[in-house]
């Protein structure tokens, strides 16, 4: 594997794991049916978080997208590549049974070749035989013992022809030797070419092969990458969704007990220790609503608690008694209430006071 694939891969891994990360965060907001109705000031800080989730998602959904186009390019790549190693097959495949016919034609030829250079040598051998026997008469004797002219013609053609019979049949010896080596040579050519085709062909098989499981692995990583992100991206919006459907029903809620505590005169509602905008506060009214809605909540996920959703440690620093505010009477959460407003932290050490408008 190149270095180009091995980084694609790490990216679509990175990827892959913010958007599990994202998910796993989202799926981890908290809802009314799990922990109870939480103030407007929760609900505000969760969709805080959860929009700040969704913008992490979407940025490392970017991150994936590229990933993805890269991917895709790599995948185009290989797709032409496995092309043209199928033609180069085909072509290899057609050398490859060209080189075999010809090689049968080489073998044929080979056998007609050895089988005439053998009767070849056998009428040499025969003919060299015949004039050691009958002896080789010279030509002083064929003219003294020749009977007329017309006699010594006769012998004397009968000599050449006998010659060139002798010089004949060498003479195809020599060629059909030569042929036969020259096949010969020919043949071992051919099987050495049909042997570097047959390897060649293999390499380019396994060659292919590999392709092709390379780019399986690849559109299935494009696949589950696709995936994650469609089910993160689903996630997420309904997280915010959900959280702005609560903000709505808990500002429907405040809105009608501000309505039933102005025609009350600010009595305590029968839903518990809950006080109206008559209620001495310590700090604007409007904070505390969108902060507990009035009531006397039990810690948050940040450990915030009480009227005024103090952190115990601001608790214990202003001189709150007891290790969580919740616990103390109101009248002690509206004094360390008013000193940390008056202690200099004023509107600043609450969220809620930046989202009702009070610096």
């Amino acid at each position: 594997m190149t270095s180009s694939w091995r980084t694609v891969l790490a990216r679509l891994a990175a990827a892959l794991a913010l958007a599990a990360g994202a998910f796993a965060a989202i799926a981890a907001v908290p809802n009314s049916s799990r922990a109870g109705t939480p103030s407007l000031g929760q609900l505000n800080q969760q969709l805080g978080q959860a929009q700040a989730r969704q913008q992490s998602l979407a940025a490392s959904l970017g991150g994936l997208s590229q990933s993805i186009a890269s991917l895709d390019g790599q995948i185009a790549l290989v797709q032409s590549r496995e092309a043209a190693v199928r033609a180069e097959l085909q072509q290899d495949q057609a050398k490859l049974d060209a080189a075999r016919r010809a090689l049968r034609r080489e073998r044929t030829l080979l056998v007609l070749l050895v089988a005439r250079l053998a009767r070849a040598r056998m009428l040499l051998a025969r003919q060299l035989v015949s004039s050691y026997e009958g002896g080789h008469p010279d030509l002083v004797t064929v003219v003294l013992e020749a009977q007329g002219f017309k006699d010594l013609l006769d012998k004397l053609a009968y000599l050449h022809d006998a010659e060139h019979q002798q010089q004949t049949v060498i003479g195809v010896t020599r060629v059909a030797k030569a042929q036969a080596d020259a096949a010969a040579r020919a043949l071992a050519r051919l099987e050495t070419t049909d042997r570097a085709i047959t390897s060649a062909t293999a390499l380019r098989a396994r060659a292919l092969a590999g392709m092709n499981l390379l780019l399986s692995s690849k559109q299935a990583a494009l696949q589950q990458a696709h995936a994650a992100q469609q089910t993160a991206l689903a996630a997420s919006r309904a997280s915010v969704g959900n959280i702005q459907s609560q903000i709505a029903q808990v500002q429907a809620q405040q809105a009608a007990a501000a309505a039933q505590a102005a025609t009350t005169g600010g009595t305590p509602t029968p839903a518990g220790p809950s006080y109206g905008p008559n209620g001495n506060w310590a700090i604007p009214y409007a904070i505390v609503l969108c902060e507990s809605g009035g009531q006397n909540l039990t810690p948050n996920s940040a450990g915030a608690s009480g009227y005024y959703q103090i952190i115990p440690s601001t608790w214990v620093a202003y001189g709150g008694t007891g290790p969580a505010a919740y616990l103390a009477s109101k009248a002690e959460q509206d004094a360390v209430a008013s000193r940390i407003w008056a202690g200099g932290s004023g509107a600043s050490a609450w969220v809620c006071a930046g989202i009702v408008g009070i610096h």
